[in-house]
């Protein structure tokens, strides 16, 4: 007898013959066809587990006109928002049985975009979900192909294409109002880039926030998103924490970056939550274990995920359902130990 790999893969008339079936009866069923009745198609299915058979899909393309592939473009997936998001949308295409093939670019802009699309439907995808979190990207919605469904996450809406974002502006009002209702004076926050439309929506919810409550809006810091940048930032918050009442609470956009503040905080001697409080976002799975554990925003990347490949999906199977379109997921807010009420 010859090893695994010697012996020939199953054929789809191995399949039929194991089931009992007709090859065309396979058939239907590997292309989810209605008219099979249900006891066939779990035998058919069953047989195809047992023999390990896997359908060519090239043929299957050639017959159907549909690769069963999905293509997606992203930018900078060793970011924690971006690589869930990508995370999320290759589960959702995987469990409705698509493949994913990733383009992740360098820097994003128009150009960029634009190639990675073209470049995708050459390859034969049904369809394309672009990962938009930067202007440049959501700016190149409006020239992109109109022959190939598409949709963007956290883009802006530009024209046919539909977008699913988080709401971010309500985040920023959730850790925001959280640390008022706390009894905080006011919020000062640690912005992300300003090209990001993330730390654009959570700087606007902020400062609105602040202004709704009749609070004075301190002054804005900016970061890149990383450690580094919320440590330089914080030491210049521990500084102005050292003025009474001058610094007791603040908002930074994303969970990295408030890692880079507990430790000047803690460096300069500044105590978390009993002098400064601290709320994050994104929910990092390490943020509960910071120290103190922190308070936070969580994005459901998952449902991000889903509800583009719901929507690139109905997109594909009926062109004629396109236009403008825009699902908003909500953030919550995760209680830990880093806010509390101000000092005295």
């Amino acid at each position: 007898m010859g090893t695994r790999s010697e012996r020939r893969a199953p054929v789809m008339a191995d399949v039929a013959r194991a089931a009992g079936v007709s090859h065309q009866t396979v058939s239907r069923v590997l292309n989810e066809h209605p008219n099979v009745r249900e006891e066939t198609r779990i035998r058919v299915l069953a047989a195809i587990d047992r023999l390990g058979y896997r359908r060519n899909m090239v043929a299957r393309a050639l017959v159907t006109r549909h690769s069963r592939t999905l293509g997606v473009v992203s930018f900078d997936t060793t970011l924690y928002g971006p690589a869930s998001t990508v995370y999320g949308i290759e589960r959702a295409a995987r469990a409705a049985g698509y493949f994913v093939s990733i383009v992740s670019l360098r820097t994003i802009d128009r150009a960029g975009v634009c190639d990675a699309v073209d470049y995708l439907g050459d390859q034969g995808v049904d369809g394309i979900v672009v990962v938009a979190p930067q202007r440049s990207a959501a700016d190149a919605l409006a020239d992109l192909p109109t022959n190939i469904p598409i949709v963007a996450v956290e883009g802006e809406q530009e024209g046919e294409t539909p977008v699913i974002c988080v709401d971010q502006m309500e985040g920023a009002r959730l850790a925001t109002s959280h640390l008022l209702d706390l009894g905080h004076e006011t919020v000062w926050h640690i912005s992300g880039p300003s090209d990001w439309l993330e730390a654009e929506g959570r700087v606007e919810g902020w400062r609105r926030t602040l202004t709704a409550a009749g609070r004075e809006v301190p002054e804005l810091l900016g970061g890149d998103w990383s450690p580094r940048s919320g440590h330089a930032a914080g030491r210049r918050l521990a500084t102005l924490a050292e003025r009474p009442g001058r610094v007791t609470a603040v908002f930074v956009a994303n969970d990295q970056m408030a890692l880079g503040v507990l430790r000047a905080f803690a460096e300069a001697g500044v105590r978390v939550p009993e002098q400064v409080s601290i709320v994050g976002f994104d929910d990092i799975p390490e943020s509960e274990y910071f120290t103190p554990p922190l308070t936070t925003v969580r994005q459901d990347f998952g449902a991000v995920g889903r509800h583009s490949i719901e929507v690139l999906l109905r997109r594909i199977e009926s062109p004629s359902a396109a236009g403008p379109e825009r699902m908003v997921i909500l953030p919550t807010l995760v209680l830990r130990a880093s806010s509390s009420a101000p000092p005295g």
